[in-house]
């Protein structure tokens, strides 16, 4: 059921969530939490379909809240507000309604958001596109306790993860760490069934890609040990590769769908490790409300001082079916100083899964 609103105030939105709610027969309300989409015209619709998908797993109410630009001076004097209320089949498993803010509005969008949110109940702000610097400081990021963004839409992506280091709040998250979730469970995994030491490790996958960064942070992070960086023309994350004093544990994913693992003394195995759609990522941010301290630990490291410990080597185009450029012995790092002599001693950090 639909309800379009024009130049409408808060008040009466909920009027109308209330009155659709009865028509279709479910007067209670059933939903646990709010998710707040702050985008733009031109990603609404994909942004609301993947916030569909998600509530058959997450049932919400969604808020999407659209800033219009205003062509002359008149019209960004002049403030309105249109809804569009949908509730039942049209809202998958929750209400949606569709804030579109006209003129001095647009910079008070908190003030319409405020009065729409579930009583007692979880909110999450998610920018598919044009995320602020620092998303725990702007007015709708401040009402929520998670803040969810995604750096692979930005201009610079990997620049971007330095900003976000600088601004991190707990309750920050990016949808470029949730990619990874199945990287970091199957080398974590990996690691549990060799007892060796890590002395190297190789990441492979596009040069645009912060995912890339971040599983190398993570890696240099939990292990404490030169990642080194390299670019391939993917798609996504092609290869990691962990240098051991036992041989070599290899994950292979070159097609974007289906990856190859393999460890030294045993057969190499398929495992299925495909790309995730936006919904997918966005239920399973919803699935976790408090802080992610792995997130915040990995992005903390440093672009650049993965540069600086590990390297970043030129792109190598395109691999032939079992093709593999080979990865030079690692080297230690002067920067480590001890923490680096002490790995050649004591056990193998354990990577820890999300």
């Amino acid at each position: 059921m639909k309800t379009d609103l024009t130049d409408t105030t808060a008040s009466q939105i909920n009027k109308a969530l209330v009155k659709a709610r009865r028509a279709i027969g479910t007067p209670a309300v059933g939903m646990v939490l709010t998710l707040v989409i702050v985008t733009d015209e031109e990603n609404a619709y994909d942004a609301l379909k993947a916030a569909g998908d998600a509530s058959r797993e997450h049932p919400s109410r969604t808020l999407v809240v659209v800033k219009r630009v205003s062509r002359s001076p008149r019209d960004r004097t002049q403030s309105r507000l249109d809804a569009e209320v949908r509730v039942g089949a049209d809202a998958g498993t929750g209400e949606t309604v569709v804030l579109r803010l006209h003129g001095e509005v647009v910079d008070h969008a908190q003030s319409v958001v405020l009065p729409l949110l579930l009583p007692d109940a979880p909110v999450v702000v998610w920018w598919p596109v044009n995320a602020p610097l620092d998303p725990a400081s702007d007015p709708l990021g401040a009402l929520a306790q998670r803040r969810v963004t995604d750096t692979y839409a930005c201009e610079q992506p990997v620049k971007e993860l330095a900003a976000r280091a600088d601004a991190y709040t707990p309750g920050d998250t990016d949808l470029s760490w949730t990619r990874i979730t199945p990287w970091r469970s199957m080398l974590a995994a990996a690691l549990d069934q060799v007892a060796c030491q890590v002395q190297g490790v190789e990441v492979e996958g596009e040069e645009f890609n912060p995912s890339c960064e971040l599983l190398a942070m993570w890696l240099a992070d939990r292990l404490d040990v030169p990642v080194r960086r390299t670019r391939s023309a993917g798609p996504g994350l092609t290869a990691v590769r962990m240098d051991t004093d036992c041989g070599p544990i290899v994950l292979d994913r070159a097609d974007g769908s289906l990856a190859t693992l393999g460890i030294q003394g045993q057969p190499k195995r398929a495992v299925a490790l495909k790309r995730r759609d936006t919904a997918e990522l966005i239920a399973e941010e919803l699935r976790r409300l408090d802080p992610d301290d792995t997130y915040a630990s990995a992005l903390r490291y440093g672009v650049e001082r993965l540069k600086q410990d590990g390297g970043d080597a030129p792109a190598k185009g395109e691999r032939g079916a079992g093709e593999r450029e080979a990865v030079p012995a690692p080297v230690e790092s002067a920067a480590k100083g001890p923490a680096a002599e002490a790995t050649e001693e004591a056990p193998v950090t354990r990577a820890a899964a999300k």
